[in-house]
């Protein structure tokens, strides 16, 4: 494994592109073993990630994150050690931090010594200490699954051909954006990653499920909103107001591809996009 993931990052002149390809790849084959083992008629993928996989979002992520649509022959805690098996039989060295409880199900997979393995980091795992493992010698990947998701959202089956060809369950565009929509206005605090995505969806003229949107919103803050195609436009210019867009800049940098389009996340561009 360590020798593909070596040949896909050959041709890339910079560390930082460099471990964000190689954390793709380890994301992928994640996928693949969820594919394989059968998990996809219980979860669908969701988020940022599955957008750059499915859709081709310019964005690089950290985290797997997955919608529970059926809890039939599903096990968390046995999910996660299908995944554990198959990558260490893969030749990976592994971690994990488990979360088990709902309503968020996640793990920390932390991997120990891919980096020093493809010359990204110079001490191999065992000989680093705990604050130099983690500033620095693994790398993370974390899955989360919602297990209790809002009502009303839509699946669609999409082919992943990059590496590896699989198919993965996941929302449909609507659905999806609709929980985008709920994460950039209703998460605990502000990620940048969420506002470029949702330039994404307005660059495409996409129209979320408002129904599911809605049903997220009276789930996480117990009370009833609606939003709809009339009120979309003044809902989010009420919502941008309070957004720092300094701070959702700095927070999403890292992740994109082209730094230029940094500046197009701003509320008269997400507004005008709307229009």
């Amino acid at each position: 494994m360590i020798e593909l993931i070596e040949k896909a990052i050959s041709d890339i002149p910079d560390r930082e592109t460099k471990i964000h390809v190689t954390r793709e790849y380890l994301q992928l084959l994640i996928l693949k073993i969820l594919y394989d083992r059968g998990y996809y008629k219980n979860l669908a993928f969701i988020g940022g990630t599955a957008l750059r996989f499915l859709y081709g979002l310019h964005r690089f992520s950290e985290d797997l994150d997955f919608s529970l649509i059926s809890r039939q022959g599903y096990n968390f805690d046995t999910l996660l050690k299908h995944i554990a098996y198959d990558l260490e039989k893969s030749g990976l060295s592994l971690d994990i931090k488990k979360q088990l409880e709902p309503p968020v199900q996640s793990a920390m997979f932390r991997f120990k010594d891919v980096l020093f393995q493809l010359g990204l980091s110079d001490i191999k795992s065992a000989m680093r200490s705990a604050i130099e493992r983690k500033r620095n010698g693994m790398l993370p990947i974390k899955l989360e699954i919602d297990a209790n998701p809002p009502k009303g959202w839509k699946i669609a089956t999409v082919l992943v051909s990059k590496h590896f060809v699989f198919t993965v369950t996941t929302l449909d565009i609507p659905s999806l954006y609709a929980l985008k929509l709920h994460a950039c206005f209703y998460r605990k605090y502000t990620k940048g990653r969420d506002f470029y995505d949702l330039l994404w969806y307005l660059g495409r003229k996409e129209t979320p499920d408002f129904k599911l949107m809605n049903n997220a919103i009276k789930q996480t803050e117990h009370k009833k909103i609606e939003v709809n195609s009339e009120n979309f436009r003044a809902f989010l210019k009420e919502k941008l107001a309070k957004i720092d867009f300094d701070k959702a800049r700095r927070d999403v940098a890292r992740f994109i591809e082209d730094k230029k389009e940094l500046k197009l996340i701003n509320k008269d561009t997400i507004l005008n996009l709307q229009s």
